[in-house]
């Protein structure tokens, strides 16, 4: 990397080197706590896609081939120097997308674990032997696609890039990464790291990009098996329309409007904690998960509002690098006008701001170093009509909006009339209706008396426009890994 105009170059990695766009364009990236271009990306194109994609064929035949023990081995050095760069990663990412440290360096240290998870589990990869015939020997094996394709998001780059590559080359697979044009500093960053822990060139290429240029010709490449993409459900399907043209294969995460519902009976206290945390601290409300739709049963309505505005009221948002901020700011502009239109959209169809709805200058004195990022505050809409955009449509920011409801049946009716199925959290201390409604929600994931808590070794996935496949668990290679019959005629 080289400093110019005081922004810091990082390049691009195909085949083992770091390169700027074939182009010669850049794209600045924006600093979104002080508004300010602190680095610059190449502005990658078709050519450079080709160029990785070519790249990773080459590697395929020797990686592939590896005893699943030394890909394992690869992966637990790659871990390794992710732990041992731990600092300087969570520093690039924050800056970058303005992820809260107590967010981002947590992440990433549970994203090396989970490289470590895939390195066990690659040497799991078996088939079956199966006898449907007398004269024959027949058997399944599990092999991998060859060249995937990887487009992650920019409300959690690094801690993605992690765990998707790492899953991907431990089922024998080369990979292109398009990191968001947003966000994608920290990706450069640890794919530096990739030489330092022996996994061989073009085994991982990372091409930077916008989705429209860099991103359509991953998704068209002829020579790309799979795509794997996370973020929203509309880009989703543009992805999904591009590749009929050679039948890829595709695993979608995408968006969530996840209701959070709060009975009675529930530890009010507990609720309130962690349902502030599930929408304004987790990424600023920058996350698929996120409890955006809080269902409250109308005889605790009013009071659990004015508890969340308490939660709400004494978070810190600042400088996410600081180990004391509970919010930072929006990842880019287009985001942070995305959200105050959102904001004004509310008011206009009737919602009623019950805190917060004060964004950038209005946050911050004018000399503050932060004036001119992109904040908003935590903020909470209330209505009884479910039908308007703020309790329909994913808003990706710090805005929630409570409705009450009456009781069991309508609670549910509630949460699942909607098109996303990603999450959904149940707050009671009835467990025997936390148990009869996760099986009634419509959601990848269910939490009772807890939310937005993930982990490696359970499966993670939606249900409708939410997306399909499953990352993590035990199951995870599954994604990665193409079966074949074998039947052998012995007479």
């Amino acid at each position: 990397m080289t400093t110019r105009d005081q922004a810091i170059d990082y390049l691009q990695l195909i085949d083992g080197e770091l390169l700027p766009a074939r182009n010669g364009e850049w794209i600045d990236s924006v600093n979104p706590a002080s508004g300010q271009v602190w680095a610059r990306i190449p502005a990658g194109t078709a050519d450079d896609i080709d160029d990785a994609v070519r790249a990773a064929q080459g590697a395929l035949g020797p990686w592939r081939s590896l005893p699943a023990a030394a890909r394992a081995d690869a992966l637990r050095a790659w871990a390794a120097t992710v732990r041992d760069n731990l600092d300087t990663l969570w520093r690039l990412d924050a800056t970058d997308n303005g992820r809260a440290r107590r967010e981002a360096e947590p992440a990433i240290a549970g994203a090396a674990a989970q490289i470590d998870f895939h390195a066990g589990l690659a040497e799991t990869i078996t088939g079956d032997t199966v006898l449907v015939s007398e004269t024959a020997t027949t058997y399944s094996i599990r092999e991998p696609y060859g060249v995937v394709g990887l487009i992650i998001p920019w409300n959690a780059p690094l801690a993605m890039f992690l765990a998707k590559v790492s899953a991907a080359i431990a089922g024998g697979n080369t990979i292109v990464v398009k990191p968001p044009e947003r966000a994608s500093v920290s990706v450069l960053a640890a794919a530096q790291l990739l030489d330092k822990a022996g996994i061989p060139h073009g085994v991982v290429n990372v091409v930077t990009g916008d989705g429209a240029t860099a991103g359509e010709a991953l998704v068209k490449h002829p020579d790309v098996r799979k795509i794997s993409f996370t973020g929203s459900t509309a880009t989703g399907r543009r992805i999904t329309e591009n590749s009929v043209c050679n039948v890829k294969a595709l695993a979608l995460e995408l968006g969530g409007k996840s209701p959070n519902i709060v009975f009675a009976d529930a530890d009010l206290d507990l609720a309130a904690d962690t349902v502030a945390a599930g929408i304004y601290t987790a990424s600023a409300g920058q996350a698929c998960i996120a409890g955006s739709r809080i269902l409250i049963q109308r005889e605790v309505f009013d009071e659990f509002v004015e508890r969340l505005r308490a939660r709400a009221s004494a978070m810190i948002l600042g400088d996410p690098l600081e180990s004391g901020t509970d919010m930072g700011p929006l990842a880019f502009h287009g985001q942070y006008q995305k959200v105050r239109e959102y904001l004004q959209s509310g008011r206009e169809d009737g919602a009623t701001v019950a805190f917060g709805g004060r964004c950038g200058s209005a946050l911050f004195p004018a000399e503050s170093p932060f004036a001119a990022g992109y904040f908003v505050e935590p903020t909470l809409f209330v209505t009884d009509d479910p039908h308007l955009r703020v309790c329909r449509e994913e808003i990706f920011g710090p805005v929630a909006v409570a409705l009450p409801f009456e009781d069991e049946d309508e609670a549910v009716r509630l949460a699942n009339d909607s098109g996303y199925g990603l999450a959904a959290g149940v707050w009671t201390q009835n467990l025997t209706r936390g148990h009869r409604l996760t099986r009634r929600l419509e959601a990848g994931t269910v939490w009772v008396n807890t939310y937005r808590r993930l982990h490696w070794a359970l499966p993670f996935g939606g249900q409708k426009e939410s997306g399909n496949g499953i990352s993590n668990g035990p199951g995870t290679l599954d994604e990665w890994l193409e079966h074949k019959s074998v039947w052998i005629e012995h007479g």
